[in-house]
């Protein structure tokens, strides 16, 4: 164990991403001590950290994420705040909606959309990717969710997606506005529920919207803003990976060759692309606990309530699982299987889907970035010299052009 300065807030806006790891590099450890927020920490990397922090013996999600970031993300009474009994019941209701079929209609629904996007595009010659893949997004999710678009704002509503991605990291002002922003869209949400309990609005069967207004626990149907903070736990996510498409289309430019593959309908490395995009790319830099009880990893003692702090980025990039972790490599995950490794690919979380607190929505993003990537080969588009390069000291990081396609 080792301790860092008395307080690495601004060490780790500073540097970003990897922070947490060339840290523990440095030391030779895989667990340090520091402050963030002025707050005691331990910072945690590597499979047997993730297997410890997910194992939902160890640690609690209540109270261990920052106000300004659980608001705009999760928000309080959502699934990833639960545990135990009650976090396994309103899992099984995500999971109910991630099959196979469901899948492949969200698939089918970006295309649909991407389509038409382009349609209305054609002839302006460019745009940038981050924009319009948010608006396609926005429009499948929502379909696919059982909510129409008649009557909908769907600009204004991408708009307050984004914001709550965008400045989930951004103390002040601008996190404070997205924060109100969130709030009228938790509104407009909690009333759709209400009126399809009501009987006014019939969104298809086993869609989200349907399941969310039905579902009860403890023989009670869920509070309103519960269901409306699920719902928007389907929606946000979806419009975020945005940022993943963004990704795969910097690694389409760095790495012709598989998107020469991928034009010519080759498409037996399409997952393991995919997969590796999401290992190598920065997406979530860490996730936070606390203590449940008294307990001792690696040397070190955790008491009750201590804060602990996983590094997904940094275990995403440990070259004890990833040999030779900063090139991309996408032959790495022919085979793979998260079942069977479910402890190093973690750029949405460790652990089993059925079990853990591991993202549901990691079917979801497989399944839209596979349709994306696609979509980018099979169009054509051009993708001019820009400035494709990530920063990492960024969060969430992006490509800074927002990868501009040309050739509409």
């Amino acid at each position: 164990m080792r301790t860092v300065p008395f307080d690495s807030t601004l060490a780790f806006l500073r540097e970003g991403y990897p922070f947490i790891a060339s840290r523990c590099d440095a030391a030779g450890t895989d667990l340090l001590t520091t402050r963030l927020l002025l707050r005691p920490v331990t910072l945690l990397r590597g499979a047997e950290a993730a297997q410890m922090f997910y194992d939902g013996t160890h640690l609690t999600r209540r109270g261990a994420m920052p106000t300004m970031v659980q608001h705009l993300l999760q928000d309080e009474g959502s699934v990833q705040s639960l545990d135990g009994a009650a976090h396994h019941r309103r899992k099984r209701l995500f999971l109910s909606l991630m099959g196979a079929e469901a899948m492949d209609r969200l698939s089918a629904l970006y295309e649909l959309e991407w389509d038409r996007a382009l349609t209305r595009l054609h002839g302006t010659g460019r745009v940038r990717l981050d924009h319009l893949s948010r608006v396609v997004l926005t429009r499948a999710a929502l379909r696919w969710c059982g909510i129409a678009l008649d009557s909908l704002d769907v600009p204004r509503l991408t708009t307050e997606l984004s914001l709550m991605v965008d400045q989930v990291a951004r103390p002040g002002p601008a996190n404070w506005y997205a924060r109100w922003r969130r709030r009228g869209t938790e509104t407009w949400a909690a009333g759709l529920v209400e009126q399809v309990r009501a009987g006014d609005l019939a969104p298809p069967p086993h869609t989200a919207l349907a399941v969310l207004a039905t579902h009860a626990e403890d023989g009670a149907l869920l509070p309103p803003r519960i269901a409306a903070v699920e719902l928007l736990n389907l929606l946000r996510p979806l419009l975020a990976v945005s940022r993943f498409i963004e990704f795969a289309a910097v690694a389409l430019v760095r790495h012709p060759q598989w998107r020469d593959a991928f034009a010519a309908g080759e498409e037996s490395d399409l997952e393991p692309f995919v997969q590796e995009v999401r290992r190598f790319f920065p997406f979530f830099p860490v996730v936070p606990g606390r203590v449940r009880a008294p307990f001792r990893f690696q040397g070190h003692e955790l008491g009750v309530g201590d804060w602990v702090v996983l590094d997904l980025y940094g275990t995403c990039h440990d070259p004890r699982s990833f040999p030779d972790p900063d090139s991309f490599r996408p032959e790495r995950f022919r085979g793979w299987s998260w079942q069977e490794d479910p402890f190093t690919h973690i750029a949405q979380g460790a652990g089993r889907h059925e079990d853990d607190h591991r993202c549901p929505g990691e079917w979801s993003t497989v399944a839209l970035l596979k349709q994306a990537v696609r979509l980018l080969c099979r169009d054509e588009l051009e993708i001019p010299p820009q400035d494709l390069s990530i920063p990492l000291d960024r969060f969430p990081a992006a490509p800074r052009s927002g990868v501009v396609l040309a050739g509409l």
